[in-house]
């Protein structure tokens, strides 16, 4: 599947995406717990990439949390800036942040590797380290497997990681995971959470 199959198929569907995914309520409590713990210890800006409706990116910004919201889905950009107009938000994709080396304190990448490739996944965890400082966090949340192997998701094609696999491969990229979490919602696929700290 690639980039522009992705990007043209949550686009053809992002007032469904907004209004299933769109809120903070959306969101599970330990999610929100982990994510919230995770972001108001990060010294520095934060990108939320794959930011979608722009929801993370406000309920960040709302806990004070110096945050911009990136995503390459210009229906989604137009929708989180109507939403949260007090919000920065602009166009952007994992593998190219657009950022100087080590201007960020850290990366929120809340399920936005998902459609990667997996072949292409270690692109978009390098552009993290170059884009994150020494010290800086990583927090990735996706769907978990014993085995990488893809998928029907509702949009598009998505991939299942082994938490073991993902974590090797995070610190390959130049990152110390400091914790990892599983855990299976009823009526909902396995989900996983990664948090990193860029080795200095």
């Amino acid at each position: 599947m690639t980039f522009a199959a992705v990007r043209a198929s949550y686009g053809a569907r992002a007032d469904e995406c907004v209004a299933a995914f769109g809120s903070i309520d959306h969101a599970a409590d330990p999610d929100r717990a982990l994510i919230e713990a995770w972001a108001l210890g990060i010294e520095g800006p934060v990108l939320d990439v794959g930011c979608g409706a722009g929801q993370w990116t406000h309920h960040l910004a709302d806990l004070g949390v110096d945050v911009e919201g990136v995503d390459p889905v210009p229906e989604f950009i137009e929708r989180a800036r109507a939403a949260y107009p007090d919000q920065r938000y602009r166009l952007g994709r994992a593998e190219d942040l657009d950022v100087v080396d080590g201007a960020l304190g850290g990366v929120l990448a809340w399920y936005s590797l998902i459609h990667t490739d997996p072949a292409r996944i270690g692109d978009a965890l390098a552009e993290f380290a170059r884009g994150i400082r020494p010290g800086g966090g990583l927090a990735l949340g996706f769907f978990t497997g014993p085995e990488v192997e893809p998928f029907a998701h509702a949009i598009v094609t998505a991939y299942y990681w082994p938490v073991d696999l993902l974590t090797s491969m995070v610190e390959s990229a130049g990152f110390t995971v400091v914790h990892t979490e599983t855990r299976t919602d009823p009526g909902v696929r396995s989900h996983g959470a990664i948090v990193a700290s860029r080795r200095r």
